[in-house]
């Protein structure tokens, strides 16, 4: 096929910037700065201002932008969020765990061992979601199971903030 003259006049060969493949881009485009990469994809590689990081756990290089590789505390790089899961559940156990709790058995795993029927003392809910252990005498290091009860968050709250509750509480233990 072929291709009339006046076409060629208005275009110009350019090397890539990025491939350095040669390509066909209008003169008017170079005039204007512009007609540096052969398509989109070179144009934004082009831009790219961050690093190809092997994953901490499976070795898989994957690119990450500048700004989150200076934001990151631990300096260690993830692929995805299950890598970056299965790394803190093995780094933040024991003593580093936020939830860590002298050592001991938290409550509420008392009360499940126990098997202590998961339902507020007070208004009898039976969703485990909403349900939190409360120690009677208020000594969270005092995991005895007759000094824990099972409260839905709300009840628990009401508890430790009004009287009422609290006499209430006692009447229902009884």
């Amino acid at each position: 096929m072929l291709i009339p003259l006046y076409c060629y006049s208005l275009s110009v060969i350019n090397k890539c910037l990025v491939c350095e493949k040669s390509f066909y881009t209008k003169l008017s485009w170079v005039k204007k700065g512009g007609g540096k990469y052969c398509s989109l994809f070179c144009k934004y590689s082009s831009s790219k201002k961050g690093d190809d990081i092997p994953c901490y756990i499976c070795g898989k290089v994957v690119y990450h932008p500048k700004g989150r590789i200076n934001r990151s505390k631990s300096k260690k790089y993830f692929c995805s969020k299950s890598c970056q899961t299965v790394w803190r559940n093995s780094e933040y156990i024991g003593i580093k765990h936020s939830n860590f709790k002298d050592g001991r058995s938290t409550y509420r795993n008392v009360l499940i061992r126990n098997k202590i029927p998961a339902i507020c003392l007070l208004c009898k809910i039976e969703d485990k979601r909403v349900l939190a252990g409360h120690h009677l005498n208020k000594d969270k290091k005092d995991n005895k199971i007759e000094n824990l009860v099972w409260l839905c968050h709300n009840c628990h709250h009401l508890v430790h903030h009004y009287d009422g509750e609290v006499k209430k509480l006692m009447v229902a233990i009884v």
